[in-house]
């Protein structure tokens, strides 16, 4: 990736893909290219082939359900349908019908039989999201269809036999749940066959410059607009924001940023990203590694002018790389640019 003059990146730029993760059809929706995505996308090519159970993990906005269609899509079954089941969104008392189906007259408003989503899926995917969020009495019949493939309409004595392969997400932690008794033990070891984590985005902020071009360009798509660059300063200051909402809320800022500008250059709302200090202020008593390390990289920032690459960057005064520098900026809470 480069800048224009150290001052602007082009839209245009596509990602420095690894050789080894160079996009597939299953996951050409996933942009980036970071160690840790690419260990993700590895770990979908692994596991994408086998009908393996998946569970996937992750912040709320880091992209499960891409995740989820990415292992459809290179499986034997990406012909068949992916079908999706918040269930989180679903009503409670509506669930088990939505997931299982119903029989004419099985409850008040039952005017006709309805086919479930598991139905749907057969022969395809079932994606289950929020999966921590199902109530617990719908828990044991999702458990005999994970073991049995098989299961009974609501309002029916008929065994129905099917043939899916589910994938399920969460932010939650599951493990704590099964603590509190809030989810099955048992389903949780079925569900986590092939467990994989998204980590958040902060996490990986080399995967900021690819996202920000590729949302800026389908935004200016979407909306009539023609961005060419982006202001190097604008790129740091993303980088080093957390995103607390991760892809999403990165990917809806990116469109408002569009929205917002007037000519070639992306001239995003930079008032919006101002994180929250956490860090309180400790007498010199009490000072610990953190406080010395944060403390010692606000110098830095502050003797380059928050500028954080370049021969003149606070990465270059503290030997750093440019995407170690961000990371512990991100980790300690600072802020590049406070208002």
């Amino acid at each position: 990736m480069s800048a224009i003059g150290n001052a602007l990146w082009t839209v245009e730029e596509q990602p420095e893909w690894h050789p080894g993760a160079v996009p597939t059809p299953g996951s050409e929706g996933i942009v980036g290219e970071s160690s840790a995505l690419r260990a993700v996308l590895e770990n979908i090519r692994i596991v994408a082939s086998t009908d393996a159970t998946v569970l996937i993990l992750g912040e709320t906005g880091s992209g499960k359900e891409l995740v989820a269609r990415a292992i459809h899509e290179q499986s034997l079954r990406h012909k068949a349908n992916f079908v999706t089941v918040n269930c989180a969104a679903i009503p409670r008392d509506l669930l088990e019908s939505e997931m299982l189906g119903h029989e004419k007259g099985a409850f008040t408003g039952a005017y006709a039989s309805k086919i479930g989503r598991f139905e749907l899926a057969d022969k395809g995917t079932l994606f289950l999201d929020e999966v921590g969020d199902m109530p617990q009495e719908l828990q044991p019949k999702l458990l005999r269809v994970l073991q049995e493939q098989e299961f009974e309409r609501l309002g029916s004595i008929h065994t129905r036999r099917i043939n899916v392969r589910v994938v399920a997400a969460t932010n939650r932690n599951l493990l704590e749940l099964c603590e509190a008794k809030a989810f099955r033990e048992d389903l949780f070891y079925r569900l986590n066959v092939f467990p994989i984590t998204i980590p958040p985005l902060r996490e990986r902020p080399d995967d900021i410059p690819p996202l920000v071009r590729h949302f800026t360009l389908r935004a200016g798509e979407r909306f009539g607009k023609e961005i060419e660059a982006i202001p190097s300063e604008v790129m740091e200051r993303f980088m080093c924001y957390p995103w607390p909402g991760n892809v999403r809320e990165l990917q809806n800022f990116i469109e408002r940023s569009v929205i917002l500008s007037r000519g070639s250059v992306l001239r995003p709302p930079m008032d919006e990203l101002k994180p929250k200090q956490t860090t309180p202020k400790l007498s010199t008593e009490n000072t610990t590694l953190r406080d010395m390390e944060r403390e010692h990289i606000l110098h830095a920032l502050r003797a380059s002018n928050w500028v954080v690459g370049g021969p003149r960057g606070a990465a270059v005064r503290l030997g750093l790389k440019r995407t170690a520098l961000i990371y512990r900026i991100q980790k300690l809470g600072i802020s590049c640019r406070p208002a």
